[in-house]
């Protein structure tokens, strides 16, 4: 059973994940979603290697990976799902040669009883951060997803927003790696969105539907995973779908 701050840092991630899904829905990346989870892998698995944290290693590795996204953005003109694709391809394959199998499922699919005390009070404290930094950066950021140029104009620098915005991203991800994994984490960013884009009719209202239905998935996922000894994981994913299909009838 997770300890009542385990459960507190959970659910503040998912309240991340919701916001940060409800803009990456909006700038078209809620597939890279999923593929910038992985980029963690490499840094997971070489911290262990090393003795270290693992949620330190794939943090690191998570702004790595940002910040090398963020400087071919501005460099080529490839999109940023194409640059995530191509990272996720190489996280990939260098975390599979630095892991074992064991430790390799670990890395996927999570481990919620691994969750110390101390990490998930941090966990806590940086889901705290990034959500208090997406509302306030809220209105510039969806100008500068919608129209650059007018950003531009405003005054607003796009490509520094731009690096906050997968600095934030790095930062949710790394959340949930412990509780959900690599594999799965990026679920939890696209499906609520997702299904809040369904329910909600302007911008204030996704972004307080995504972060209550990624609560509930995390929330029902919890309890239906504890009374049945299923993984964590999946359940929440699972969870998270069927409410995404209710969503379908408020379109």
């Amino acid at each position: 059973m997770p300890t009542i701050i385990a459960i507190a840092a959970m659910l503040a991630a998912s309240v991340a994940a919701g916001l940060l899904g409800s803009f990456a829905l909006m700038r078209r990346m809620t597939l890279a979603a999923d593929s910038l989870s992985h980029v963690a892998l490499p840094g997971i698995a070489l911290a262990l290697l090393l003795n270290v944290n693992p949620v330190i290693g794939g943090f690191v590795a998570l702004v790595v990976g940002a910040l090398i996204i963020w400087g071919l953005e501005r460099k080529t003109k490839v999109a940023t799902e194409a640059l995530i694709g191509v990272l996720f391809a190489v996280s990939l394959a260098i975390g599979a040669l630095l892991s074992t199998r064991e430790e390799l499922l670990d890395i996927l699919f999570g481990n919620v009883h691994s969750l110390t005390a101390i990490e998930s009070m941090i966990g806590f404290a940086i889901a705290a951060v990034v959500i208090s930094i997406l509302l306030y950066i809220r209105d510039r950021l969806t100008i500068s997803i919608l129209s650059p140029s007018i950003a531009a104009t405003m005054g607003i620098n796009n490509a520094r927003l731009s690096l906050v915005f997968l600095i934030l991203f790095a930062a949710v991800i790394m959340l949930g790696l412990k509780f959900l994994g690599v594999l799965l984490m990026g679920s939890l960013i696209i499906i609520p969105a997702a299904a809040a884009k369904n329910i909600a009719r302007n911008l204030s209202g996704d972004l307080i539907i995504a972060p209550a239905l990624a609560v509930a998935a995390t929330a029902i996922g919890l309890v239906v995973a504890l009374c049945t000894g299923l993984d964590l994981g999946p359940v929440v994913v699972c969870v998270s779908a069927g409410l995404f299909l209710l969503s379908l009838f408020f379109a």
